[in-house]
């Protein structure tokens, strides 16, 4: 209990109990003042009496049903909860409506924002603008090589062309001969950056198809009919957890053996690998994107912490199958995997 000192009551004679006086003081002291309770990690440095009040927007590119972003609001939240923080929530597909929703932001005069970059240049002018406007932002889970120049506090994601590698490596590995890569949003440089570093990696032939995620039967029958149309195809990368169910189905409907892999996890996702309908996933921990992302914005305006030193903070990739389904299972029924 550092910090705190005591002195024995003059009266008391004798070296042990005059000790034992001054432990009994001590104690005292330490339950009087809460044992230091100001720096304990539930309410940090200043998160308790007196704390300053923030208003935290984000801003994603995220689409009608996505469960990948549900991951990246819980972590949010529990942060915001934790560092008494009142947090907003926004997202549109289109890059427009994404600078739109940043500008609504500024008008509010919220106290930090956080947005993705998945159509950078759609957006930069207003992430400019809110850091000329002295918000500081931080970027998560895309566009993070733009993420500094735009004047961003940090990027905290998975570098996607290093995932992208890691998926064409494994796909080495299973002996696969040619891929199929579902880009489910066109124009997202995260997604196009993801089928780069397969086709980078993998020593067989990449072949991309565009769909539209938001449109599950359309997307379907998009896949299913590549399957039927070219039977050389032996495996599927899906660059989203909702595209994975949408492609075992293709898959089924076309009568095709190839292999599924894909980006990201759901509690779906977990059902499928434990089948070995899925063969792998990469998780690139969205909750954890959420939650420091709020953290750091946090820690900056209450002790001017930078994180990561103008380098991106990584939170993946790792490769997980039907072996880590077990674990997976927990985590993914509470909204954190």
């Amino acid at each position: 209990m550092n910090g705190v000192r005591s002195t024995s009551p003059r009266t008391v004679r004798g070296g042990a109990v005059r000790r034992a006086a001054a432990l009994l003081t001590t104690l005292a002291l330490a339950l009087a003042t809460g044992c230091g309770a100001q720096d304990s990690p539930d309410t940090g440095v200043g998160a308790g009496k007196g704390a300053p009040h923030m208003t935290i927007g984000m801003v994603s590119h995220s689409g009608d049903g996505d469960t990948f972003w549900d991951i990246v609001q819980n972590g949010a939240e529990r942060a915001a909860a934790k560092d008494h923080v009142t947090f907003l929530y926004a997202h549109d597909k289109e890059g427009a409506q994404q600078a739109a929703l940043i500008q609504s932001y500024i008008d509010q005069k919220v106290d930090g924002l956080i947005v993705t970059l998945a159509k950078p240049e759609a957006v930069r002018a207003a992430v400019r603008k809110a850091v000329a406007h002295g918000i500081p932002v931080v970027t998560i889970n895309s566009g993070g090589e733009f993420s500094r120049a735009y004047g961003a506090l940090a990027h905290i994601g998975q570098d996607e062309s290093v995932a992208g590698r890691a998926v064409g490596d494994e796909l080495n590995r299973r002996h696969a001969k040619k891929v199929l890569c579902v880009v489910h949003e066109q124009g997202n440089v995260s997604l196009e950056d993801r089928c780069a570093g397969v086709r980078k990696a993998f020593h067989g032939t990449v072949e991309n198809l565009d769909v539209d995620g938001t449109n599950a039967p359309a997307s379907q029958s998009s896949i299913e009919a590549k399957l039927q149309s070219d039977t050389s195809l032996d495996a599927i990368v899906t660059l989203g957890a909702p595209m994975a169910a949408i492609s075992v189905k293709a898959k089924e409907q076309a009568g095709s053996s190839a292999r599924i892999a894909t980006f990201d996890l759901n509690s779906a996702v977990v059902k499928l690998l434990k089948a070995k309908d899925v063969t792998f996933a990469v998780d690139q921990q969205p909750y954890l994107q959420g939650y420091e992302a709020v953290d750091l914005l946090w820690l900056h305006r209450t002790n001017a912490d930078v994180l990561g030193g103008g380098k991106p903070v990584l939170t993946g990739p790792a490769l997980v199958t039907a072996k880590d389904v077990p674990k997976l299972t927990e985590y993914t029924g509470r909204g954190t995997r």
